[in-house]
């Protein structure tokens, strides 16, 4: 059976092939329109920061604003496009990509609406996210998602590591509250911890400091510790992406929820079922 038909689609309907260039990377009209949509997507992002900036607003407001709603309205297209060649908009609008679509365009029509929303308006630069969207379809930065895929697998072991280096600034810092006192500026148990985790991640803002030499022998200890606490995380993941880079991917996006990511033998979608 044709897999026009196994999706529900009448064979040579326009439906699986929009679905094909807007969502598929590997087709010419694909590439052309990944393209093209990365150029609207820059070009409408620079638009947002001139904007922000007052002399370039006063002086171009009106063609800012025309470049806007173009740009609005080729995006509200887009995505209307995107709902139209899903067999489930639903999923692919409460989907992170969905939602970055729709905050991308929300703005600018709400400003029609209600008075002082224009400070919603920054909530276009999202825009930019969308990008990455359309990268991650392309094979040769396809280790974007392999990545994601890595931080994903091994979420758990960060939990845990996270759990103790909470566990562990609430240590330091109680012990630095104890030791420094509020002569040094160490007012409270809370404050320490914020001096802990401060030192702990190597920022050192300097706002507060040990002043004895217990209190400075104990900063030094975790300025050392904070070293092995940046490696931890690293080895945890490295070992992920070992693990992740062994197992084939494919840019191919699922036809009923626009899943992506699926393993290189996959048959049907990893989220919804509907076959690939």
């Amino acid at each position: 059976m044709p897999i026009e038909q196994q999706r529900g689609d009448i064979p040579g309907s326009w439906r699986p092939k929009l679905h094909e260039i807007i969502f598929e990377a590997d087709t010419p009209a694909g590439k052309f329109f990944d393209i093209a949509l990365i150029v609207f997507i820059l070009l409408s992002t620079l638009c947002v920061m001139l904007d922000s900036v007052s002399e370039i607003r006063a002086a171009y407001s009106a063609v800012l604003n025309a470049l806007e709603w173009f740009f609005t309205l080729l995006f509200t297209v887009e995505y209307g496009l995107r709902l139209s060649c899903v067999q489930r908009p639903w999923r692919y609008a409460v989907s992170f990509y969905g939602i970055v679509d729709l905050l991308s365009i929300l703005p600018t029509y709400v400003s029609l609406f209600i008075a002082g929303s224009h400070y919603l308006l920054v909530i276009r630069i999202l825009r930019i996210l969308r990008i990455f969207r359309v990268l991650k379809l392309v094979t040769y930065v396809g280790e974007a998602h392999l990545l994601t895929r890595a931080l994903v697998a091994s979420r758990r072991k960060i939990g845990v590591f996270l759990f103790a280096v909470v566990t562990l600034v609430m240590i330091l810092g109680s012990l630095m509250y104890m030791i420094e006192g509020e002569e040094s500026g160490f007012t409270s148990i809370p404050r320490s911890i914020y001096w802990a985790i401060v030192t702990l991640t190597t920022v050192g803002y300097g706002d507060i400091a040990p002043r004895t030499g217990l209190g400075q022998f104990l900063a030094a200890f975790v300025m050392i510790l904070g070293y092995a606490i940046i490696a931890v995380p690293t080895g945890i993941v490295t070992v992920e992406m070992g693990n992740v880079f062994r197992q084939p991917l494919n840019t191919r996006v699922c036809p009923v929820c626009a899943a992506e990511g699926h393993d290189d033998n996959a048959v049907y979608c990893k989220l919804c079922g509907g076959q690939l």
